[in-house]
Formats: structure tokens, sequence, C-alpha cells
């Protein structure tokens, strides 16, 4: 994997957005209009802005994969931040869904330790190299760095499916929140020191 580059934006929110129009949680906060795939673009481009401020964005060696991680602890507020976030709303979630969105942050970071984490916000894989290996390889490098950098993995998903795909990496489910659907949240972290 490689660190990703301002350039690749435009390939890595086409990636994630690919990836995620079925998601539950995506479209708990995306309108469901004429523009919801535009909205998904919207969240991942703000997402992305996010990582590269205060986290890491990755790339898959053949770039058919990728990865948004971010640091939570070295979010901080600036014009530029504001900018996107005003965007995000605007163009992607809607005024209606902003305090929905605010009220879910709210309850999945409270499930957070005190200390420093390492936070999959997405990871995603293009439709057709799905399945042949890709996102296992890059999840494996991830989990590599994340113990370079001395963090618990933490992350959350509402594809039930994906699951069991988490569990052959070591992360387990050590929680579930109801927001009308059900949202797995995962970490490496034993239940007992979260």
């Amino acid at each position: 994997m490689k660190l990703a580059k301002r350039c690749d934006k435009n390939l890595i929110v086409k990636i994630l957005t690919d990836s995620f129009q079925d998601n539950k949680s995506i479209n708990y906060l995306i309108p469901n209009d004429s523009k919801r795939i535009n909205r998904i673009s919207e969240l991942m481009a703000y997402s992305f802005e996010v990582c590269m401020a205060s986290g890491k964005v990755f790339l898959s060696d053949d770039e058919q994969a990728c990865a948004l991680v971010s640091a939570p602890e070295k979010k901080k507020t600036t014009l530029s931040g504001l900018f996107h976030e005003v965007r995000l709303v605007l163009l992607g979630i809607g005024l209606n869904n902003a305090l929905k969105a605010m009220k879910r942050e709210k309850a999945i970071s409270a499930n957070y330790p005190d200390s420093p984490i390492y936070y999959l916000w997405f990871i995603g894989v293009k439709p057709q190299a799905q399945s042949k290996g890709v996102g296992g390889k890059l999840l494996t490098e991830i989990i590599e760095d994340a113990k370079v950098e001395h963090r618990p993995i933490f992350l959350e998903t509402s594809t039930l499916k994906n699951i069991p795909w988490y569990e052959r990496y070591g992360l387990k489910i050590y929680k579930e929140l109801d927001f009308g659907y059900t949202l797995y949240l995962i970490s490496n972290k034993t239940n007992d020191s979260i």
C-alpha cells in the first residue's frame, strides 16, 4: 500500500462512492433523491479531506482499493475544515440530516477509549476487484501500520456479511448500536480495555 496524494482524490472518492452505495449507514444520512450518488461522493470527498488533514489516506499498490484512516485527537478546527463541513451539509447529507449525523457521531464516539485510536473510517475496493483478496491485503497492511503506531483499530459496519471478513483479521464486535438499523462497532482491542 502507499500513502495517497492529493491528486488521488478523484480516484479514491470514486472507489468509495461505488463501494458504499448500498450501505445502510451511509443511506441513513444521505437523502434518497435524484442527487443521491453525488451526495455520497460529497461525503467521501469530505472524509478524504478530514483524513488528509488528521490521519492517513491509503491506496493499494494496484490502485484497486483504498482506505481512510483518522486520528480523531488530531482533528483541529480550521477555516478549510469548516468549509468542507458546510459543503458536506449543503451538498451531501442535507440540512435535515445534520443533527441526525451529529447525534449518531456522538453515540459512536462515546464508545471509544480516551487514548488515541486508529479509526478506520472507510475501506473500499472497486466493485470489479472485490472478492479477489485486494481488500484483505490492504486491511493486513493497515493492521500492521496501526501496530507501528501503537494504536488500537476501531471501525463500524452496518453490513452483516462484512463481519466474518473483519473477524478473519482479528477484529471483533464489541458493541451494537440501533439507529433503525444495527451498527456494529468493531475493534482489535479487547472488551475489558475499551
